[in-house]
């Protein structure tokens, strides 16, 4: 009696809301029997509101009469489960209600067997005709009993044919922006977890490449990039990376600036030269910023601001030591070479440039000295002229004074392998030397020819006889 009850209450709850529903048939039954059914505890709603009495209450007995669906609708008393009934031990009210059979709410929370042992299209509703091919249990995807929508395919073990579901029908196929590709899915796309990060293969691909990248379908060209309407492909000739991009500068002779301002495109260098000139005034070549020729038309001064070694070239390592500007001595701003030095107010120190590699040294031939070069060259103009300061030399005048060095012996000088200074007592001229005849006592006729040394005078006796025969070293008189 208490289960009884327990279940009227339960079946109570669940179907007051009907009640309204089937009052008239309540009321006609009770208008014909004058029998209140809702005193026992078990009202007569739905399809028992018209049930005959006799097929509940058997024979006419009232007494025992039971309350739960299933000691009724066993197959014997009232209809049972059909053969085809989903396999369960729940009571028929847990999914019937009293309306009929047919209107079923099955309680999933309660469900203890595999899903297709009622969803196989008879007993429940089963995989609709555009199901994804499968021969996997229900449950390893539909993790929801309460809507089949709500779907997780385990793509585990799946590396080809992602198009026989992901056709937009099965499930989710290309969105509209889609790159136009006949070629498989997962050719792209590597992940089967996400549709993100596919990696288009892009082998074989030479042109056409805006057709993708504009930006919707790929990525385009970003905000900086060089303002151009050519292909993709004329300056990028990687697949893999739009780095490195080669632009074409052909035909283009003005405007660099326009992409070359450190931004879209390298522009100055931290040290280049300052100035306001198109790149293209210095810069001739397209393909290296290197070999740049500028133009000094007009420069006569500051050139030390570009030359100083950074900006361009300066002083090699052996320049003169000075600090005058360049332009003091160097006069053409087409080449470093022929510079003229202004010697004005150098009286000392000439050898400090005069060196053979700063400045033009002592030639091969020059005087053997130690002398600084101002004590023979007076002229900071030329090196000819110079006046040998002889004081003190009393000896070895022939180290210098042998025609090439210095002047040497004249074609008619005496012959003779004594030292200059044997007979030559002066530094300052070569005239009035005093040969010293000691030792001599023959072949003085050898000079004593009237081209060497004098001769004998027109009244001299006519002889054959050498001089010596006569005459002495000392005079000519005897």
């Amino acid at each position: 009696m208490k289960a009884a009850k327990i279940f009227a209450a339960f079946f109570f709850v669940h179907v007051c809301a009907l009640m309204a529903l089937f009052s008239s048939s309540v009321e006609a039954q009770q208008a014909v029997t004058g029998f209140d059914h809702r005193q026992t505890g078990f009202p007569l709603l739905g399809a028992h509101a018209s049930a005959d009495c006799e097929s509940c209450h058997v024979g006419g007995q009232f007494k025992g009469t039971p309350y739960k669906c299933s000691l009724c609708h066993n197959g014997s008393r009232a209809t049972g489960k059909p053969n085809g009934h989903p396999p369960t031990s729940e009571n028929c009210e847990a999914c019937h209600s009293a309306s009929g059979w047919s209107q079923t709410r099955y309680d999933h929370r309660e469900a203890n067997a595999p899903c297709m042992s009622c969803h196989n299209g008879s007993v429940a509703r089963g995989k609709p005709s555009n199901h994804v091919p499968t021969t996997q249990p229900c449950e390893a995807c539909h993790k929801n009993t309460l809507m089949f929508t709500a779907t997780s395919f385990d793509h585990s073990g799946i590396t080809t044919g992602c198009a026989s579901c992901h056709n937009g029908s099965t499930a989710r196929g290309k969105p509209v922006t889609h790159v136009p590709t006949a070629a498989a899915c997962e050719t792209c796309h590597r992940s089967t977890l996400t549709f993100a990060g596919a990696r288009f293969d892009h082998s074989g691909t030479t042109s056409g490449c805006a057709t993708c990248h504009n930006g919707t379908t790929a990525t385009g060209k970003p905000q900086g990039h060089v303002q151009t309407s050519q292909a993709c492909e004329t300056c990028h000739k990687s697949t893999t990376t739009f780095a490195g991009a080669a632009f074409n500068h052909s035909g283009i002779t003005s405007g660099c600036a326009t992409c070359h301002n450190g931004t879209t495109a390298t522009g100055k260098p931290q040290g280049h030269v300052q100035t306001s000139q198109a790149c293209e005034t210095c810069h001739k070549s397209t393909t290296t910023f290197a070999g740049a020729a500028f133009n000094h038309s007009g420069i006569t001064s500051g050139c030390a601001t570009c030359h100083n070694g950074t900006t361009a070239t300066g002083k090699p390592k052996g320049h003169v030591q000075t600090s005058q500007p360049c332009e003091t001595c160097h006069k053409s701003t087409v080449t470093f070479a022929g510079a003229s030095f202004n010697h004005s107010g150098i009286t000392s120190g000439c050898a400090t440039c005069h060196n053979g590699t700063t400045a033009t040294g002592k030639p091969k031939g020059h005087v053997q000295t130690s002398q600084p070069c101002e004590t023979c060259h007076k002229s900071t103009v030329t090196f000819a002229g110079a006046a040998f300061n002889h004081s003190g030399i009393t000896s070895g005048c022939a180290t210098c004074h042998n025609g090439t060095t210095a002047t040497g012996k004249p074609t008619n000088h005496l012959p003779t392998s004594q030292p200059c200074e044997t007979c030559h007592r002066s530094t300052l001229t070569f005239a009035g030397a005093q040969m010293s005849h000691t030792g001599i006592v023959s072949g003085c006729a050898t000079c004593h020819n009237g081209v060497y040394a004098r001769g004998k005078p027109n009244d001299h006796p006519r002889t054959s006889a050498p001089c010596e025969q006569c005459h002495n070293t000392r005079s000519w008189d005897r």
